[in-house]
């Protein structure tokens, strides 16, 4: 059982719901009381003093869901390294391991993975992050974003499962959660010549999205490519031209 002990009203808010959210079995009580002593792990805010032999979790404001994923990682006994798959692309699908159990999971635009990876990598010790080698534009641009930490580039054949009825949209999730279990080659950056049909591709995505159906030329493309601009970027700077 996880017990909440905080006189920090926001935490104590926060954490709750979060634990209610999840459908855990959880108990409350003040700082001060008596912590019971089938007690497995006692969640609490920053700077308060608890008298007990069980596991302590801090809750940092605004943080919630880091403290109860840690919590629930101790009732699991799930130890390890903490390792993070990617399988990129425009939404690269992240899953967040600790040891062999998958604690979070996120499907963002290319433009957040790198904010989400750090966040949920701020506390961890000695973390490593695999990246799939398919997708090699936003692949390399993800590596890149990546400084700090260990990164191996992992053969992902084989990582995206069949999807059955009512997994639409997941395989981008599962695929990471396997990218993250399988060991790969540590890289510093990526470094590839964009091909003429990726320079293409990007060509033609800047005339979709443009709002004046205009085509950003190839060397604005090829910039995009390598990870030197954002699209919308691109299409900003060909506007003035």
């Amino acid at each position: 059982m996880i017990v909440v002990a905080t006189e920090d009203f926001e935490v104590y808010h926060d954490v709750v719901n979060e634990l209610r959210s999840r459908g855990a079995e959880f108990t409350t009580i003040e700082p001060e009381a008596d912590v019971p002593a089938d007690v497995r792990v006692v969640i609490t805010g920053v700077d308060e003093v608890l008298d007990t032999d069980a596991p302590v979790v801090v809750a940092e404001p605004d943080e919630p869901r880091r403290a109860v994923e840690e919590a629930f990682a101790l009732l699991r006994g799930s130890t390890g390294r903490t390792t993070v798959g990617i399988d990129p692309g425009e939404r690269p699908g992240i899953a967040v391991l600790r040891g062999e159990t998958v604690v979070s999971v996120f499907h963002v635009p290319i433009e957040d993975a790198a904010e989400v990876v750090c966040r949920e990598l701020a506390d961890a010790v000695d973390p490593v992050v695999r990246v799939g080698d398919g997708a090699r534009l936003q692949g390399t641009r993800i590596i890149d974003d990546l400084d700090g930490f260990r990164v191996e580039l992992v053969d992902e054949t084989g990582t995206t499962p069949s999807l059955g009825t009512g997994a639409r949209g997941m395989g981008d999730v599962l695929a990471a959660v396997n990218i993250a279990r399988l060991d790969g080659e540590v890289v510093e950056n990526r470094t590839i010549t964009p091909t003429a049909g990726e320079i293409q591709l990007i060509k033609n995505r800047s005339r979709e999205r443009s709002t004046e159906n205009r085509t950003i030329n190839e060397e604005l493309a090829r910039r995009v490519a390598v990870g030197e601009l954002t699209l919308d970027e691109a299409i900003d700077e060909h506007a003035e031209e």
